[in-house]
């Protein structure tokens, strides 16, 4: 006689997940000091597309079988491609030069159809030239759905459960936000779900030299990659008025971020991890008070060898330091940063045509929040050209 073992009856303690996205959406954290913990993500979009995906399927704005499609420098291709996997939808991306080849086979082995922009030294053409292709593609292909993660705040959805994960595991305490800018709903859509439930919380923003998003555009980093956390068009995603304080960084400080996050903590990450974890230290040191919470966007596997492998050459974190400044007229490479106090900011009235030989304009200021200070004059240097009428609109 064969005697069955009965089954468990127990709960059990640890999940098993029906796709990859449940599995790897949430991030890890890790205290690093004691005010400072990395919430380290594998890849942190995927909290985005999953939110924006299935809200859209929620509302039948797209349907099961249609095509979305998107500009992307990296991490939210995958997250869009593993979301569309996932929900029985087809994926086109428009991919950034910086899209290596081990991500262009995971896109393309997700089912995606990757078309990717020409090499190019310059990441502000590159953009400009990725979303063009996006609308050539919406011409040629009315059924496409064009998730626009630069411009519809459907995207901020999916970082409510990542607030919900910062509120169990940080309670109580004042908490500063250190992460890149980007797109916007990353770091926006966390601070905004937790200042809505009465958190103390304050966000500081990253932004490369050459950005738009915060007046930065008439510099020049010439070693730069990290395309995704800054932009040279306007993102609508972007609300100014959620942050306290900019910090911008040229690559070799971001570098040596990473490289010291992987030798303190052996923690190997992106370059936008990288520079919020230099930014958390000095930040850290001034605010001894406040927890300080790093957002780790990816691994540092794309940067091997553009960073990692130049290891040797990265500057020692702790001989360096920001030149604080209190206008954007004051800004300078290689590291400054300005207490933004929560103004507005409008980045297409600086995109205005530049005369010969005359001073660019600076447009009027912004209406202030209630309470806050008043918006920031735009810096006078080369503006970009003016935004087409489908700029403004996409």
């Amino acid at each position: 006689m064969t005697v069955t073992p009965a089954r468990a009856t127990r709960t059990p303690t640890a999940p098993v997940h029906e796709h990859i996205t449940d599995a790897i959406k949430a991030p890890d954290l890790l205290r690093l000091s004691d005010n400072i913990v990395l919430a380290r993500f594998e890849t942190l979009k995927v909290y985005a597309a999953l939110g924006a995906v299935r809200t859209l399927l929620e509302r039948g704005t797209v349907k099961p079988g249609q095509t979305l499609v998107d500009s992307s420098s990296g991490i939210y291709a995958l997250a869009l491609a593993m979301a569309c996997h996932r929900y029985g939808l087809n994926c086109h991306i428009v991919a950034s030069t910086t899209v290596d080849a081990t991500m262009r086979a995971q896109l393309e082995i997700l089912g995606a159809t990757v078309d990717q922009m020409p090499p190019s030294k310059d990441l502000r053409l590159d953009q400009e030239g990725r979303v063009r292709r996006v609308r050539q593609l919406l011409a040629e292909r009315p059924g496409l759905h064009w998730m626009r993660q630069y411009h519809d705040g459907v995207h901020y959805t999916g970082y409510r459960e990542f607030a919900d994960l910062v509120d169990r595991a940080l309670p109580g305490v004042p908490l500063t936000v250190v992460g890149a800018v980007g797109t916007g709903s990353s770091s926006g859509g966390l601070v905004e779900a937790l200042r809505g439930r009465g958190r103390d919380v304050r966000l500081l923003g990253l932004q490369p030299f050459g950005s738009v998003t915060f007046g930065s555009e008439g510099f020049s980093d010439p070693e730069a990659i990290i395309a995704g956390i800054g932009s040279s068009i306007p993102f609508d995603n972007v609300r100014h008025d959620l942050y306290d304080t900019l910090h911008w960084l040229d690559f070799r400080h971001a570098m040596a971020g990473a490289v010291g996050l992987l030798r303190e903590h052996a923690v190997f990450a992106g370059l936008s991890t990288g520079a919020a974890h230099l930014v958390a230290g000095w930040e850290a040191g001034r605010d001894p008070g406040r927890t300080h919470l790093v957002i780790g966007a990816d691994t540092g596997h794309r940067y091997t060898e553009r960073v990692f492998a130049r290891h040797h050459e990265a500057l020692d974190p702790r001989a360096l330091k920001p030149h604080q400044i209190t206008s954007l007229t004051d800004l300078a490479l290689p590291w400054s940063v300005l207490e933004w106090r929560r103004r507005r900011y409008d980045v297409r009235q600086s995109a205005v045509p530049a005369v010969p030989g005359a001073v660019p304009a600076v447009p009027s200021a912004v209406p202030a929040v209630p309470g806050a200070a008043p918006a920031l004059p735009i810096q006078g240097t080369a503006p970009l050209a003016a935004p087409t009428k489908e700029d403004q609109a996409s």
